[in-house]
């Protein structure tokens, strides 16, 4: 399979004009126009043991949702992460590739893959996209009604965590619930708006903690626990067209195993 058909079924499920302005989602390193996949490596974050990973199996293409190249670069000199995963990239021949907001705004994207994972019905977007089925963040209705309390629980065993980082709501039971994984807190305003009981998102801050204790719950999961599904998604996308491929070689396509989140906790 060739490496420009994965970008192409992978931009026709999250085209790129869904990606927000600040973005850089799309190739990122690479000549794909004629080149045959090996494999690909999937990733929520690009880094240098990322890259050992896919050259130890032979991937010569990482998909991963955070963009590596985000911010300008304005020299390659190996003095941080992001030039020496260049500089490896290159010297080894492999393609980086970056399915960052506009997998979060597509129909069936990150966020449709949290509501799932939290079992939401009738899911609205909370921040539409004018004249396209696409937009930030979902709100939606939980099966059943639940106490506050066991709905954290329920969120701590769904992402994996040990701990949550909440506000104090004076409600006690969570019907509707808005998720934005990643940086969500701007969706804040969207989620009271929509008379949402709980808003789950990965990073919230301090300061927009204050003030909504009549409003709703908060809950803050951490950026990486909020997008640990993706790689779900991106698995799902490229075997599905690797399965319409017209090659006769099987591609691998690999979760890393590793944890590439950087915040620890005790």
């Amino acid at each position: 399979m060739k490496i420009r058909d994965i970008i192409a079924t992978l931009e026709d499920f999250a085209p790129l004009a869904l990606q927000d302005g600040f973005d850089n989602a799309g190739l990122q390193i690479g000549l794909p126009d004629d080149a045959d996949a090996t494999g690909v490596l999937l990733s929520l974050d690009v880094t240098e043991p990322v890259l050992d990973e896919a050259i130890s199996h032979g991937c010569n293409m990482v998909v991963s949702h955070h963009p590596l190249l985000f911010h300008p670069v304005k020299s390659i000199s190996g003095k941080d992460y992001v030039e020496r995963c260049i500089i490896k990239a290159i010297q080894n021949g492999i393609t980086l590739y970056a399915a960052h907001t506009n997998l979060d705004n597509a129909p069936q994207g990150v966020n449709h893959r949290i509501a799932a994972m939290l079992q939401l019905g009738n899911i609205q977007w909370l921040a539409p996209k004018e004249g396209v089925d696409a937009g930030a963040g979902l709100v939606g209705n939980l099966p059943q009604p639940m106490p506050k309390a066991e709905f954290m629980e329920k969120v701590k065993t769904t992402f994996h965590v040990d701990c949550v980082r909440y506000n104090d709501w004076i409600g006690q039971t969570v019907s509707r619930v808005a998720v934005c994984g990643g940086a969500g807190a701007f969706l804040l305003p969207n989620a009271v708006a929509a008379r949402a009981d709980a808003f789950i998102t990965g990073e919230i801050g301090y300061h927009r903690f204050f003030g909504h204790e009549e409003e709703l719950l908060m809950l803050e999961i951490g950026h990486f626990e909020s997008e640990q599904y993706t790689l779900e998604i991106l698995s799902e996308i490229i075997h599905q067209a690797a399965s319409h491929s017209d090659s006769t070689t099987s591609l691998p396509v690999i979760k890393t195993r590793l944890h590439t989140n950087p915040i620890s906790y005790r």
